[in-house]
């Protein structure tokens, strides 16, 4: 695949990940894009995988949802060997083994892996060709990633909770959507906690949200 092709595949989307004191909150937009066509509007970016561990996607959609099954059938197979879920850390790890594994044809996608681990909220950040990057603090992906990065960086305060945090990911999605023409359509939200995973989208992001200034 030459390098012009892959840019076009890569580009697209925002998606963030945030450390918080209580657990791991995540987020994404829900636009689909083949090149500078929006082939859907509601496209899944942010994946449970269990309780305690989720993903984000960005890249190819297929190939992104080939690893997801994968990582999906093989947290439940670890499940029946230990009697608990993948950590994000061994979670992280296995997806980078298999995407260096299949490098020279490499699955086109950029990754987030968060959630709570042993030794509490883990978030980690892959790329195509298996490298993989903890992350103590925050990080993001696809082309509105600069744009949100820049919000955070302003926004983010370690220790805060999960629930603090909500509004500031869903923030700086909002203005990604606003400067990136790759990014558009909703708001999803996640959050990862001791309490388990659980999603906010539309009217559930709505007490969180407040206009932001021009």
């Amino acid at each position: 695949m030459d390098q012009q092709m892959y840019e076009k595949i890569m580009k697209g989307t925002t998606t963030i990940g945030v450390v918080c004191a209580d657990g791991v909150v995540m987020g994404c937009d829900s636009r689909v894009t083949m090149d500078s066509f929006i082939a859907s509007t509601v496209g899944k970016k942010v994946y449970r995988i269990d309780d305690n561990l989720a993903m984000t996607i960005a890249g190819g959609v297929g190939d992104a949802e080939e690893l997801i099954r994968i990582l999906k059938a093989q947290n439940e197979m670890y499940k029946m060997n230990e009697g608990r879920p993948l950590s994000p850390k061994s979670a992280a790890s296995l997806l980078s083994i298999i995407l260096q594994e299949n490098k020279m044809m490499p699955f086109m996608v950029q990754l987030i892996v968060g959630g709570i681990g042993d030794q509490g909220p883990q978030l980690h950040a892959l790329d195509a060709f298996g490298g993989v990057t903890e992350e103590p603090q925050f990080t993001a992906s696809g082309s509105g990633s600069i744009t949100a990065l820049g919000y955070l960086e302003d926004t983010f305060k370690k220790g805060a909770m999960t629930k603090d945090v909500i509004k500031d990911v869903a923030k700086a999605i909002s203005i990604a959507m606003r400067r990136d023409t790759y990014t558009g359509n909703n708001i999803v939200v996640a959050t990862i906690t001791k309490e388990g995973y659980k999603e906010y989208t539309g009217k559930d992001l709505e007490k969180f949200l407040t206009p932001v200034k021009n």
